[in-house]
């Protein structure tokens, strides 16, 4: 543990950075594009300013991606990301440990950060610290949605990452489904699939009523994606980064050496 503290601790801080990042953005786009006193939400009906909240999130998370510190962290922001990555044996056991609170820490000090810049534009009803909340279909609707983008987004995880020409642009490939669920599935359950992003709001909005369903279908969902394609012959996971094109350190059990095994 102490060694893992020593050597990977500028990682760890990097997670929890990023998933800070990402709640300040989700706040202060939902203030601008839902509180009453916007002229966005004047000016425009409800589907187009879900549609331009997935188009902010989803470049929120290109741009987390790409950045220095998602191409060294391998920018997970997702505890069911990095215990997918943990269970199929890339990741160390202290790392996914200290990832998974960094995660957690982030996602609660970001929705503070933007309380303290925004005031009670957070905590006004029509933003509600951006929380993920079922939607009026109920919790069986909101629990297999969360599954099923959970499934999605990790199958295209590995299956991009892992593909010779195809595993630079990942990043981008996430983004579009997260602007695609935020415009579509949100109604449904908020749209998570992040156990730690949806603690981030609870924390501060004290909503803990609904959040077992949004740390466990998000990590069912990825784990089923994760044995789903360790089905397929041939199948290799070489690393736990989304982005591997670069110069950073990599402090999983990377395979990326042997990259030209990838899937052409």
């Amino acid at each position: 543990m102490v060694q893992a503290l020593k050597r990977h601790w500028p990682e760890y801080l990097m997670e929890a950075a990023e998933l800070g990042a990402f709640m300040i953005a989700a706040c202060a786009f939902a203030v601008a594009l839902e509180h009453p006193s916007s002229p966005l939400r004047e000016i425009l009906s409800v589907y187009p300013r879900r549609a331009l909240m997935g188009l902010a999130m989803g470049s929120t998370a290109i741009a987390i991606i790409y950045s220095p510190w998602g191409k060294r962290s391998g920018a997970h922001f997702n505890p069911a990301v990095t215990w997918t990555f943990y269970r199929l044996g890339k990741i160390e056991g202290w790392d996914a440990l200290f990832y998974v609170l960094a995660q957690f820490a982030g996602g609660v000090l970001g929705v503070i950060a933007a309380i303290l810049v925004l005031g009670p534009l957070v905590s006004h009803p029509s933003i509600n610290y951006v929380a993920t909340v079922p939607g009026p279909y109920g919790l069986g609707v909101a629990f297999a949605a969360e599954l099923l983008m959970a499934l999605v987004m990790m199958s295209m995880i590995l299956r991009v990452t892992n593909h010779a020409r195809l595993a630079r642009y990942t990043g981008i490939f996430a983004g579009i489904l997260v602007a695609t669920f935020i415009t579509f599935e949100n109604p449904l359950s908020g749209m998570s699939i992040n156990p730690a992003r949806t603690f981030g709001s609870a924390w501060s909005g004290r909503l803990w009523g609904d959040l077992w369903l949004y740390f466990i279908a998000p990590t069912l969902g990825m784990a089923l994606a994760a044995e789903l394609y360790r089905c397929r012959a041939r199948a290799t996971v070489l690393c736990a980064k989304l982005h591997h094109e670069n110069s950073e350190r990599c402090i999983f059990r990377c395979g990326y050496a042997n990259r030209a095994t990838i899937a052409a």
